[in-house]
């Protein structure tokens, strides 16, 4: 004889994987729209503030923005004042676009393990 408490679990747990995975797609989403509004900030002042040509102002942007460093030469101070204005708010946005990602998977760990709010009167 079956155990309905086993199908009834067995049943629903595709439909509570279905929330899990909408706000993962949305938390990469967002998390890529950062990185993207990022890059895009740090190719326009590389191009237009150092005079790097495109590429190479993705380059640096994209380098930046990962945290290995920039590659070309800053000939100006403006350059050498934007590149570190770019420098600080990449490592911002590293770790915002870390913690937006996260955030879903460590909801659902917190109740695959059945850890809800308790009060602390």
């Amino acid at each position: 004889m079956p155990n309905p408490a086993m199908e009834s679990s067995v049943k629903t747990q595709p439909h509570r994987r279905r929330p899990f995975y909408h706000r993962f797609l949305l938390a990469l989403g967002l998390s890529a729209g950062l990185i993207g509004f990022s890059l895009g900030l740090g190719i326009l002042g590389y191009h237009f503030i150092a005079g790097f040509n495109w590429v190479d102002s993705l380059l640096n942007a994209a380098m930046i923005l990962t945290g290995m460093g920039p590659v070309g030469t800053l000939n100006s101070d403006a350059a050498k004042l934007f590149a570190s204005a770019y420098a600080l708010f990449s490592g911002v946005v590293f770790i915002t676009a870390t913690g937006i990602l996260l955030t879903p998977i460590f909801h659902r760990v917190l109740h695959r393990f059945h850890i809800e709010e308790r009060d602390l009167r």
